[in-house]
């Protein structure tokens, strides 16, 4: 049996951090190490998260306890679910204590802070200065499957509303199949906010209901105009709006542009196709996919349409798992040189 990597899970309670420790439990070449929480350190993770009880007996720890355990490490699995804005400074302090330990790691983080290049395009967009701008450089962010060559070291993955629309993007845009001039409108579900809870997260305001919010401003949108112009040579202009729907986990995102040229569907079909060959997870689907397919998994679906010179991208994808842990933790895997599928071929849940 291949020697499993020790795992440190930072900033552990949050919705995020409970899929990573779901994924990591039933991930043949990864070992939960430590789960963070400074303001849980001692109680059992189980307490947290009952489903987990039947996989995790272990307790969380403070942080700094987390970072003693790496003197004792050869090597560690560093994965970040912390708060945007909090991550950057305790990444830093964890990559301090890997560097004076000897031990080396790889972080893959979740959290924002790792998705821009500078510290000033990070600082224009969420109105603070970078928590550790001197780190920047050794971090890349992209999706996987826009990424052929992997990173030396570390990982920003980006957020779960750019995840989805760079999927459908990327390849319009790298086949000159679309005009960079694109209107995209996602839904998202209730974990996509944290785990606590507010205004619009309540049960009674969000079930049966559906509502847009930051329209034309949303912060992932300039993320997602640079990975798009680094992947494929091109600057878009991207007009986001974003929503708010009645389920807990879930994207469901469109995008639409006007084509470049006369296309249907079937060639648009073969075109994304072909982009992602290979790629283990994106499925591109005859129809419309609908989110119960994906919901639980890593896995995302593509639908295509085309008419009177506009073509039409479908998109849907489990928030929690492709739009964050499961994407990290398919970097993980292809920073330790697994295969990047280990640990991430569950079907989705189906009935939601």
């Amino acid at each position: 049996m291949t020697k499993r990597t020790p795992c440190i899970v930072l900033g552990a309670t949050g919705y995020v951090g409970g899929e990573l420790l779901r994924l990591i439990a039933g991930h043949a070449a990864l070992e939960l190490q430590a789960a963070t929480s400074d303001r849980q350190a001692g109680g059992a993770i189980a307490d947290q998260f009952p489903h987990l009880a039947s996989h995790i007996d272990s307790n969380f720890v403070s942080t700094d306890d987390a970072m003693a355990t790496l003197a004792g490490l050869e090597s560690a699995a560093v994965f970040s679910a912390a708060p945007h804005g909090a991550a950057a400074a305790t990444i830093a302090a964890t990559l301090d204590a890997a560097e004076a330990a000897g031990t080396a790691v790889h972080v893959v983080d979740a959290s924002a802070d790792f998705r821009y290049a500078d510290a000033d395009a990070y600082a224009a967009v969420y109105g603070h200065a970078h928590g550790a701008p001197e780190r920047l450089p050794q971090f890349v962010s992209a999706v996987p499957e826009h990424l052929a060559e992997t990173p030396a070291q570390h990982v920003g993955h980006p957020g779960c509303f750019a995840t989805a629309m760079q999927l459908a993007i990327v390849p319009l845009l790298k086949h000159g199949l679309a005009e960079p001039n694109l209107v995209a409108t996602g839904i998202t579900g209730a974990t996509g906010s944290g785990k606590v809870p507010t205004a619009t997260t309540h049960l009674p305001e969000r079930h049966a209901n559906l509502f847009a919010y930051k329209p034309l401003s949303h912060r992932h949108a300039p993320e997602v105009v640079a990975h798009v112009a680094a992947a494929t040579g091109t600057t878009p202009a991207l007009h986001f709006v974003p929503h708010s729907g009645p389920f807990a986990r879930g994207i469901h995102m469109t995008v639409v542009a006007p084509a470049t040229a006369a296309c249907n569907e079937a060639s648009l079909h073969d075109a994304f196709a072909g982009y992602y060959a290979g790629a283990p997870f994106i499925r591109v689907v005859d129809g419309m996919p609908r989110l119960k397919s994906v919901v639980g998994s890593n896995f995302a679906q593509l639908g295509l349409a085309t008419a009177n010179d506009t073509v039409c991208v479908t998109v849907v994808i489990d928030n929690l798992v492709k739009g964050a842990a499961g994407g990290a933790v398919q970097w993980m895997n292809r920073l330790l040189g697994l295969d990047e599928a280990t640990g991430l071929m569950q079907s989705a849940a189906g009935w939601t």
